[in-house]
């Protein structure tokens, strides 16, 4: 371990070396803790390739091809339990929910690996593999045990009886997608964003720029399934809209292999969850102490702080109990430095933005509650509607291309129209910060509820007795489709940037997971709401807001129910985000101040 030099005020200081423009190698255990220091290139945290647009156009082609193989599964999902598995419309609602679920919830792990253990490249590798092993296996089990017989579950033609050797074999197929999707998306984000460089001006533009890019891509890849491949599934061919699922997931593989020699690899950090728990644990211990002035708190000296790869993070006030962690006491100054009982100030500092991001990221939550009614309750709606346009049989599930639509023009609008002028207003060269434009997502998403509500109380009074379907226009889900599609363009980005610019060094993977690890929630929220609801709806004779037969429910109270608990969520946003302060390097204070200055006046703008 480096030598250790007490001053007057009894600071304790790590000795590092610099040497002209040399930085200083630390040697860290697995856990990312400093225990020598010696000098090196600044060259060893980041492998330099080329980087920049022409490889990140790369990543984003490998992110429209996989969605556009994950979406060719999931957007239809809901009616294919239902007339190829006969499953009721509760139960196939709960269980693209949970599976929905389940896939971003998984980014937490592909999140884990990657900052920890792997990096970035190898959690992209090898989870992409586990997608293409799932599709494969999904594509042979629809061929071989469930599509029997050939064509059926197109709504008219019934499949025979599913074996329980096939039913299990599909499960085990579909959550290898969910495992394989979940885990490499939120490391994708992450590793398009490191092929710019934070430090270089232009470079950073084109960083935040990546995020619209990335959620366009993701976007792009999804209209083809919503539109070509749902219309082959709801024709019966279920099998080929698989197959071409796989086909897209092996040429995304590729694509993403090819770009190997030009990528900029940053080395995982090692693990964070000793380095947090630390933290408490050193809290804990020293309970009865008094918190130390911030200019007295432990920290190493030199350029980098003790966590390997990451840049030392500037003392806040929030949280100040936590500063106990890095208070020097007698027996740390004369007795063995222990990491379970003295932490640097960027390791406290690491442990309080953990803390900071969390009640945004609940706030989030009841959005993407929002999100998920479009594979599930959406569907089930479009699919007693009037479907004809003409002559056209106009799938269900197709009419989240105009939620594909609207997020394409709307990125268009906000990146070259109201980034521009809102930045004249407000002086903050973003526009609208992305606390700010989260708000203004939530409250899109609300209004796209009470549109949902609006259409499912026409169309029940347009049902015609003895029938199944409504003769009220499936395009009159339009508009609710077109709301959520806008919401998206100011919740999700601003979710992307917000968490992965707010997340420190160490855990960039985990910021931008926590994105989908909302998604995740916001389903398993929704799975939950439906049986409550069901619950307590239907009892004794009553069938329910949401029966097998839609025409005898109420699915609109439910839409209205979502609506009513966003208003509450976005009251409990507007405290938390304007209690928010912004992570602050001790490199990027500039970078600070915008983060501060774009947080003021949220509630008169939002």
């Amino acid at each position: 371990m480096g030598s250790l030099s007490f001053t007057n005020e009894g600071k304790v200081r790590e000795e590092n070396i610099s040497i002209g423009d040399a930085a200083v190698t630390k040697t860290c255990n697995k856990n990312g803790q400093l225990l020598t220091s010696t000098p090196r290139s600044k060259d060893c945290l980041t492998k330099k390739g080329t980087g920049g647009w022409k490889y990140t156009s790369i990543l984003l082609a490998n992110q429209g091809l996989a969605t556009l193989a994950f979406f060719g599964v999931g957007v239809n999902l809901v009616l294919f339990l239902t007339r190829v598995l006969g499953q009721e419309n509760a139960i196939a609602a709960n269980n693209v929910s949970k599976w929905t679920g389940t896939v971003y919830l998984f980014s937490l792990v592909g999140a884990f690996l990657s900052d920890s253990y792997w990096g970035r490249f190898l959690t992209c590798a090898v989870f992409q593999i586990i997608f293409v092993v799932g599709l494969g296996l999904l594509s042979l089990t629809s061929w071989l045990f469930l599509i029997k017989p050939t064509g059926c579950g197109d709504g008219e033609m019934a499949c025979m009886p599913t074996s329980s050797i096939g039913v299990a074999i599909f499960y085990l197929s579909i959550y290898l997608v969910a495992f394989g999707y979940g885990g490499h998306q939120p490391t994708l984000a992450t590793f398009g964003a490191d092929q710019f460089d934070a430090a270089n001006p232009k470079e950073k533009g084109s960083k935040v720029a990546f995020f619209a890019y990335f959620y366009f891509a993701l976007n792009v890849g999804s209209l083809f399934s919503n539109t070509v491949l749902v219309y082959y599934e709801d024709t019966g061919r279920w099998t080929l809209g698989f197959l071409a699922s796989f086909g897209s997931a092996i040429i995304a593989l590729l694509s993403f292999l090819i770009g190997t020699p030009g990528y900029r690899y940053v080395k995982p950090c090692g693990n964070p969850l000793p380095r947090v728990a630390q933290v408490f644990v050193a809290t804990a211990k020293k309970w009865h102490v008094a918190p130390a002035h911030p200019e007295d708190l432990y920290e190493v000296e030199g350029l980098e702080s003790a966590i390997k790869g990451s840049r030392k993070i500037l003392h806040s006030s929030e949280f100040e109990f936590l500063d106990k962690a890095a208070t020097i006491t007698s027996s740390d100054l004369y007795g063995p430095k222990h990491p379970w009982r003295l932490c640097t100030v960027t390791q406290v500092e690491e442990a309080k933005c953990v803390l900071k991001m969390l009640p945004i990221w609940a706030c989030t939550i009841i959005y993407s509650v929002i999100f998920t009614q479009m594979a599930s309750l959406f569907v089930e709606q479009g699919d007693v509607m009037n479907t004809k346009i003409g002559n056209f049989h106009l799938p269900a599930a197709s009419m989240s291309a105009f939620d594909i639509c609207s997020v394409l023009i709307c990125t268009g609008i906000y990146r070259q129209i109201l980034v521009p002028l809102a930045g004249k207003l407000s002086g903050n060269p973003k526009g609208l910060s992305e606390l700010q434009r989260m708000g203004i997502g939530l409250i899109i998403g609300m209004l796209a509820m009470l549109a949902a509500g609006a259409t499912e109380i026409m169309r029940l009074k347009h049902v015609m007795p003895g029938e199944k379907s409504s003769s009220l226009s499936i395009s009159w889900q339009i508009p609710q489709y077109v709301l959520v599609g806008a919401s998206e363009v100011f919740m999700y980005i601003g979710q992307l940037e917000f968490f992965n610019g707010q997340a420190p060094d160490g855990i960039k993977s985990f910021g931008s997971s926590l994105c989908m690890a909302s998604i995740s929630l916001g389903n398993y929220v929704s799975s939950l709401l439906v049986n409550m609801v069901m619950g307590i709806t239907a009892r004794g004779n009553n069938p329910g807001w949401i029966p097998d037969n839609l025409n005898t429910g109420h699915i609109d109270r439910f839409f209205f129910l979502i609506a009513v608990l966003t208003a509450f969520d976005f009251v409990i946003y507007l405290f938390c985000a304007n209690w928010y302060t912004g992570i602050n390097h001790d490199d990027s204070e500039k970078e600070s101040t915008d983060q501060k200055q774009g947080q003021e006046g949220l509630v008169s703008r939002v």
